[in-house]
This record gives structure tokens, C-alpha cells and sequence, in this order.
């Protein structure tokens, strides 16, 4: 496995990836993405950011996630501070075919590179209060629950808020 930056080249099987995620993510009930997010808008501006990264086995993009420094304001929720830098990671997912493989574990691995290598201490990461994957996942990786929050793009949904402090 690869884990490597997006290319222009990839919104296809990025979007393909979307599709076979949602109805999985709807039938547990996590609303997060649908038919209309992410799309390929999303993932063309994070490529255009540089902050897109994908887990490729053979040639074929088995995850995605968007390693940013983009806060929500709906952060504050948790008494985080918006002024301070964190790598944050959005838009995490993996193909139903490789789930439980490591790949979000890489795709995470990957944030808290680019976290050391921009001298950054802090990583944050929020999830839908229904995905009981990454609820599991993030505090194995050493991040602590730090609260909930509504997001405003996603009226009606509540969200976990994680964090984990690097000594970088």
C-alpha cells in the first residue's frame, strides 16, 4: 500500500469510492454523506490545497482523507481554541472491500506526518455520532474524546470531537 497525494486524474475513482461508502454509512445511520457530499468540487479544491491523500494498492484508491488545517467554528463547541494551528483530518474513508485492513490507521498515520513535518502539535478529527468505526478507531491512535457539536453545513446531525497533542 501507497499512501500518496491526490491527483486531478483520481476524482473518478475517488467519487466511485463515495458511492460504494454512503449506503453503507446510511444504513447505520450516519447521514454525514450523501448523494450531494462530498462531490467532486470538494475533492477538486482539496487537490488544489495539496491536502488530499489516498491509500492505493495496485493502482486501485482503497481510501481517502483530507489532511487540512481547516477548523470548523462549530469547534469552539468543545472550548477548542480556532486560533491555535492543528492538522485536521477530514472526509476519512475507506472501500467496504479493505475496511478493518489498516488503511484508516495509515491515512491517520499519514496526518500526524504532515503534523511533525509542518511542526504542528496538534491533531483534531470530528465523526458523526453514528459511526461507530471511528469512535472506536481515533481513541486507539491516542486521541480523547473532547465533546459534541452540531456542524451547520449538516443540520440535525451531532458530531464527536477528538483531539491528540503531538511534542513536536
Amino acid at each position: 500500500m501507497v499512501i500518496r497525494q491526490a491527483t486531478l486524474n483520481d476524482i473518478s475513482p475517488i467519487m466511485e469510492l463515495v458511492k460504494a461508502v454512503v449506503p453503507l454509512m446510511n444504513a447505520a445511520g450516519n447521514w454525514q454523506w450523501d448523494d450531494t457530499y462530498p462531490n467532486p468540487a470538494v475533492f477538486e479544491k482539496d487537490i488544489s490545497l495539496h491536502q488530499l491523500w489516498l491509500a492505493d494498492i495496485e493502482g486501485a484508491i482503497v481510501g481517502i482523507a483530507a489532511i487540512t488545517t481547516d477548523q470548523d467554528a462549530e469547534y469552539a463547541q468543545v472550548g477548542w481554541d480556532l486560533h491555535e494551528t492543528a492538522i485536521v483530518t477530514h472526509r476519512l474513508a475507506v472501500t467496504p472491500d479493505h475496511q478493518g485492513k489498516g488503511i484508516a490507521v495509515a491515512l491517520m498515520e499519514q496526518a500526524e506526518k504532515e503534523a511533525v513535518n509542518r511542526h504542528i502539535s496538534v491533531l483534531r478529527v470530528d465523526t458523526n455520532s453514528r459511526n461507530v468505526a471511528t469512535q472506536k478507531l481515533f481513541p486507539k491512535l491516542g486521541y480523547l474524546y473532547a465533546g459534541e457539536i452540531d456542524l451547520a453545513f449538516r443540520p440535525g446531525l451531532r458530531f464527536y470531537c477528538y483531539e491528540k497533542r503531538l511534542f513536536v
